[in-house]
């Protein structure tokens, strides 16, 4: 093998003479082919002056003498490397001539002029990129590069794919694409008809101004890309047949299965870094022993090469800049976007989600597109919402229990709230809590909690339609899920699997002759070891995969990792409530009456601010631990290392974001115990109590402060400043050394300008925060009515947040297909499913609904709510608190009860102080009421579920009939094929008379009107059988280069480096 490709044929060119106005730096210099995509490296060199001696090892060509993976030489040492410096002149003599010895690899170290000395690892990686970006030129790529290296800043590599490879690829990559067959889309007739048009026109002001936007009506017929049909395709220009986001991403397959074989590499940055003399002469006097299991070989794609630094970033281009100079009607797509979707002020436009997917693919423009619809569906939400909260406010004055508990007549003493420091209290202080509770605990909370469990099954119905619908106009109907390439992670702990067991094996190897020595296999044995040899040899080698024993360190990390987060949010939680606890202790005993009064709401509100602060820092941080868990599992594909990552982050943020909430909702209060017998922590401090008017009150204000709490800092902080902040960093950091560059430079081009951009990291944050607030939306919504009014702000501004920096700051991602939007469905269906639980157990265990249904028609003697209040409250003789508890300022003979909230007897009852009848009566109409809720709530799902279609009516029609539409063409033509044929074959007849018949097995291929292949050897070779052209992906590779091989075995040796 040889690692010193020519480098002649990638053309090195300065910066364009001229520009091209908005499309300037979106070709080659010749103005002609595009840049389809960029590699991005740089060049590093010592600032340090060498001696001339140190630098000569640049100059020289190296002949490296393998013995792992070329044939060794006659008379070389198996156990060493030999690394012989013969005097070769520099690089215009091309190595690997007649000269070039079998078993030698030729590499050339260093500069071509070597004006100054690079450092030791830029060698290695030098080398790297020069037989990468050989196999790129053997793929069909045309490579640009500029003339000079920078030596600080960065070097651009452009690549353009021609015609022939955006051929071939688009049929190995089965890309559908429009024929020339149209047909016009069924309009509905009559009353529907007539809505349909009225319901147009009041969209209109609210459409996007997108260019062509007034073909959708008709449609054209879709096929996969076949180089046979070419004259089927509605191709009026090749150079825009295939879009910029198509052309990237056939680009990119190149790039993901194209390998660099590093033979050696291990010698070479040896070489580089040993000690002692490092001229050609010291070189030629070492001999270098390397260990037997660093000489494999090791395949790096484009992925493994950033990671190991040999390229800094590789992706494709904006389509210019963004900002429109010049006339509307000449807007690229970018600036399309820009102006009709990446704008705030068109916050109230529909998104062009066509062409979000055509520019950025269909994997992003799913996202947007079901962001559209969970936004859209928002809106009815919203107002059901605030009609439930204004009903809330409309009957506050003449709620019964608001008015008992604010009504001083009835002088109700409460129990103190605290040991000692704190009084007996009136409840009639508490009418605040007990007016505002109202707002959201009345009869329409479960109407409206009922409402937002089929409105969760209504969402999800309902993006399943507009999901298929997206799938059908996209042309997604019927795609094969790419192939997928291992991960660079899993290749590298692959081949150290690898060598442990070539290892293992060399020392079986050795034991072997010691025991036939002693005569333990003989005769009989021998023969049938000898058989079993060759039955052996003859069945395939396992394809070696890493097993469950090999992934178990990880996996054993991972559920002790995982446990250890749930700990700590649970401590979090756990020392939040200690604050609550110890605050409220202190502020009691404070001698100001306004600190006293004001006791709950303070430490409501700070305690809630210390859970939101807390909820962001560890929900970075749990960020972190998933990415890091996910990779000690070592996932093959990247969808399976996706999967996995999403499940590990949205299980350790949910439990992040929600326990605080499910604290409050299910378990404050009900541990706490009773007057004379409370629950203590750490023996001094009382647990805590829902204040008089429930916990639904606590429970709202502590769901709405994290709700949009973590929106606005999230939105602000999160995805406008920090992003913001990095590009400033990167820009100063850039600035010192590239000063003086870019002052000699002329304006940037766009590879500059998009490689200063940020990258693209994935899809995952966006949906995770979308997925948490969906859980705010719809788990508690029964406490918070007035949460999809706040999430649809939220998600207007969003929407419009993540379009601008899609198009604005962050590079241009890899189109890449998708059918639907994944596990992520799967986790918005399960939500779904929770929140129906965890609704039923709000209303019927943290509300009061249940408890007043159950005094209204058990307990009351009228029939109606008066007496409520006095019902909920039981008694007890202070004569009972146990020693250094009663409070201290107490008269004696002035109050011998108090009241507490609870269901227990009386102390003058035979079972003083044990729950009453009605608390068994109470708990007994909770559960039923649990089980009522979510069988109702799940037969009504199951009902829309059933009513709403998956596919569209329309869809299916339409679908049909481009079936019928396509099997009518290409009968067609195989129709005129025949004709041909036969025309040909009557002709044929006719000029010779003696030839009646054609043997297949001689014909010739003719170089059709729409052949791809290049009219040479490679049609009608002599010895082919003149078959038809192969379709293997391996032959392919080989039609479009530049030398056409002359027999198979060289075709093989040039696509060596190409993995397919």
């Amino acid at each position: 093998m040889q690692i010193s490709p020519n480098e002649d044929k990638i053309p090195v060119v300065g910066p364009p003479s001229s520009p091209q106005g908005s499309e300037e730096g979106l070709y080659f210099s010749d103005g002609r082919r595009k840049v389809d995509y960029v590699l991005v490296f740089h060049q590093r060199r010592h600032g340090s002056i060498r001696s001339r001696a140190s630098t000569s090892v640049s100059h020289d060509r190296l002949s490296i003498v393998s013995n792992g993976n070329f044939p060794p030489s006659a008379g070389s040492d198996p156990a060493a490397v030999v690394v012989p410096v013969p005097a070769v002149g520099r690089r215009g003599s091309v190595p690997g001539g007649e000269d070039a010895r079998v078993g030698e690899v030729f590499m050339e170290l260093g500069d071509a002029g070597g004006s100054e000395p690079t450092e030791p690892a830029d060698h290695e990686m030098r080398l790297i990129r020069q037989e990468f970006e050989a196999s790129l030129l053997e793929a069909g790529l045309e490579i640009e590069r500029d003339r000079e290296l920078k030596t600080h800043g960065p070097s651009f590599t452009r690549l353009h794919a021609p015609w022939p490879v955006l051929c071939r690829e688009a049929e190995f990559l089965k890309i559908k694409v429009p024929t020339k067959t149209s047909y016009e889309l069924k309009e509905e007739s009559g009353f529907g008809s007539s809505m349909s048009t009225v319901w147009r026109k009041m969209n209109l002001p609210f459409q996007p101004k997108v260019p062509h936007q007034e073909q959708e009506r008709t449609k054209f017929l879709t096929h996969c890309f076949t180089r046979d049909k070419l004259h089927l395709y509605n191709i009026t220009s090749k150079d825009t047949f295939f879009d910029n986001a198509t052309r990237g991403r056939i680009v990119y397959e190149i790039l993901r299965r194209t390998v660099c074989v590093r033979t050696c590499q291990t010698i070479v940055s040896t070489i580089c870094l040993v000690g002692g003399p490092t001229t050609a002469e010291g070189l030629s006097q070492r001999v270098l022993r390397v260990p037997q299991g660093k000489k494999g070989k090791e395949n790096e794609s484009i992925s493994t090469l950033i990671a190991k630094g040999v390229y800094d970033a590789a992706f494709p281009l904006h389509d210019g800049d963004y900002k429109v100079i010049g006339q509307l009607e000449e807007r690229s797509d970018r600036q399309v976007l820009h102006d009709e979707w990446a704008r705030y002020s068109a916050f109230y436009k529909y998104q062009p989600i066509d062409l979000v997917r055509k520019y950025f693919g269909e994997k992003i423009g799913l996202y947007f597109a079901w962001l559209g619809v969970y936004t859209q569906l928002l809106i009815p939400a919203s107002i059901v919402g605030i009609i439930v909260f204004c009903y809330g406010v409309a009957t506050v004055d003449t709620d019964i229990p608001s008015l008992e508990m604010c009504d001083e007549r009835l002088n109700f003493t409460m129990c103190p709230l605290c040991d000692g420091a704190c009084d007996f209290w009136q409840l009639s202080t508490a009418c605040g809590t007990a007016r505002a509770s109202h707002l959201f605990d009345n009869p329409a909370t479960v109407f409206f909690a009922i409402f937002m469990s089929l409105w969760a099954v209504l969402f999800l119905e309902h993006w399943k339609r507009r999901q298929i619908s997206l799938s059908f106009s996209w042309d997604l109907t019927g795609i094969e899920e790419d192939e997928e390439h291992p991960r660079p992670k899993y290749e590298t702990i692959l081949i150290q699997k690898r060598q442990r067991k070539q290892k293992t094996k060399k020392k079986k190897k050795k034991n072997e002759p010691e025991k036939q020595e002693d005569g333990t296999v003989t005769g009989k044995d021998r023969w049938r070891q000898t058989l079993l040899s060759a039955m052996a040899a003859g069945i395939p080698a396992a394809i070696e995969k890493l097993t469950w024993k090999d992934r178990l360190p990880g996996y054993f990390i991972n559920v002790s990792s995982i446990l250890f987060m749930f700990c700590l949010t649970f401590s979090a939680v756990f020392g939040v409530i200690i604050y609550r606890i110890t605050v409220s202790a202190l502020m009691a005993m404070s001698p100001d009456p306004e600190t006293k009064s004001n006791v709950r709401v303070t430490v409501t509100a700070t305690a809630v601010i210390i859970n939101l602060v807390v909820i962001l820092i560890l929900d970075e941080i749990y960020g972190a631990v998933a990415l890091w868990l996910t990779e000690l599992e070592i996932p093959k594909t990247e969808t399976n290392f996706e999967e996995r990552l999403i499940l590990k982050a949205f299980l350790l943020k949910f439990m992040n974001a929600y326990a605080p909430i499910f604290y409050v909702a299910f378990f404050k209060g009900r541990f706490a115990g009773r007057p004379g017998n409370y629950v203590y922590v750490f023996n001094d401090y009382r647990m805590e109590e829902c204040a008089p008017g429930g916990c639904l009150i606590e429970l709202c204000i502590q769901l709405s402060i994290i709700m949009l709490g973590k929106q606005l800092i999230q939105n602000n902080i999160f995805e406008i400043g920090i992003p913001k902040l990095k590009k400033l960093v990167r820009a100063l950091k850039d600035k010192g050394p590239a000063e003086k560059e870019m002052e000699e430079e002329r304006p940037p081009q766009q590879w500059n300008l998009d490689y200063a951009l940020a990258p693209f990291e994935g899809l995952t944050p966006e949906y995770m925060e979308m997925i948490i607030q969906f859980g705010f939306v719809s788990l508690f919504v029964a406490s918070f009515p007035l949460a999809p009014l706040f999430a649809l702000l939220n998600n207007v501004i969003e929407i419009r947040l993540d379009a601008k920096k899609f198009v604005t700051e962050l590079r241009r991602p890899v189109a890449i297909r998708a059918k639907d939007i994944g596990i992520w469905y799967n986790i918005l269906s399960g939500m779904g499913k929770f929140s129906v639980i965890i609704n039923a157990f709000v209303i019927s265990f943290t509300s009061d609904f249940i408890p007043r249904l159950v005094y209204q028609y058990m307990f009351s003697q009228t029939g109606t709510m008066h007496g409520f209040i006095d019902h909920t409250l039981s008694y007890f003789n202070v004569s009972n608190f146990k020693p250094g508890t009663t409070p201290q300022d107490l008269e004696q003979g002035a109050i011998t009860v108090c009241r507490y909230k609870d269901y227990r007897e009386p102390p003058w009852s035979p079972d003083a102080y044990t729950f009453s009848k009605q608390y068994w009566c109470v708990l007994a109409a909770r559960l039923a009421f649990v089980i009522l809720f979510q069988n109702l709530v799940m037969f009504l799902s199951l009902i829309v579920a059933w009513g709403i279609p998956d596919v569209p009516k329309t869809i299916v029609e339409q679908f049909k009939r481009e079936k019928k539409l396509l099997v009518d063409v290409f009968l067609r033509e195989e129709k005129d094929k025949f004709q041909l044929i036969q025309s040909l074959f009557s002709k044929d007849t006719t000029l010779h008379p003696g030839r009646h018949t054609l043997h297949p097995g001689h014909g010739s291929l003719l170089p059709g009107r729409f052949s791809t292949l290049p009219p040479g050897p490679t049609q009608g070779l002599p010895g082919d059988g003149g078959g038809p052209r192969a379709r293997s992906r391996a032959a392919s590779f080989s039609q479009f280069s530049r030398n056409i091989p002359p027999s198979p075995k060289n075709e093989n040796d040039n696509s060596r480096h190409t993995v397919v």
